[in-house]
């Protein structure tokens, strides 16, 4: 049920900006609201860090997008980076279901997250890509680590939050990181030796 929540919230974003506002109409009722505790600046990093998510998927789409055209036609680079697209917003998605599960939805959806504008929709090869996601990925990471730090802080620190952004979304980002990195160094060596046929070689085992 909060997955499904999560994925309408996000598409309800985009619909909500094609077609105009929308609400519920029917009253909200009155129930103990005690157990909704999370700081302001805890939430507000959170909303932050979905839209950095978000913002980070809409980029690896127009990756995934650019090696995919019949001209450039780098069919694993395309695979790798709408792989990445679908795992940023998957992230964004896991912090919208947290947000639910604190009971912290109860504004407009349009309020949460703003559908970005991408600047850049091509690169010149694979490595300037590759090093354009290596740095997208330390970008987000520091946002996290920004966040952990915000939540962690007096007078009230979120542990449940804290742990789930180390444990989970921090691990995975210094693993993507490593990763990314040692595709980066092996593609530019097989590139300084054999030129275009190198990222050709390299694009079909990525």
């Amino acid at each position: 049920m909060m997955k499904f929540l999560a994925s309408f919230l996000v598409l309800a974003v985009v619909a909500q900006q094609a077609y105009g506002d929308f609400k519920c109409s029917l009253e909200v009722p009155e129930i103990p609201k005690n157990w909704i505790d999370m700081k302001d600046a805890c939430i507000a990093g959170v909303r932050h860090q979905i839209q950095e998510e978000i913002n980070a998927s809409y980029q690896y789409l127009a990756m995934g997008a650019y090696f995919a055209r019949d001209t450039v036609n780098r069919g694993g680079f395309a695979e790798h980076f709408f792989k990445s697209a679908k795992e940023e917003r998957e992230h964004g998605s896991k912090l919208v279901e947290y947000l639910s599960m604190r009971g912290q939805l109860t504004d407009n959806v349009s309020n949460l997250i703003t559908v970005p504008t991408v600047a850049k929709q091509e690169w010149k090869d694979g490595a300037s890509a590759l090093e354009d996601a290596l740095e997208l990925e330390t970008k987000v990471t520091r946002s996290i680590r920004k966040l952990i730090q915000t939540c962690e802080g007096k007078p009230y620190n979120h542990y449940h939050l804290v742990d789930y952004l180390t444990g989970v979304y921090l691990e995975e980002q210094l693993h993507g990181q490593r990763e990314l990195a040692g595709k980066l160094t092996t593609l530019k060596k097989m590139m300084s030796t054999h030129g275009e046929l190198g990222e050709f070689l390299f694009d079909k085992n990525l």
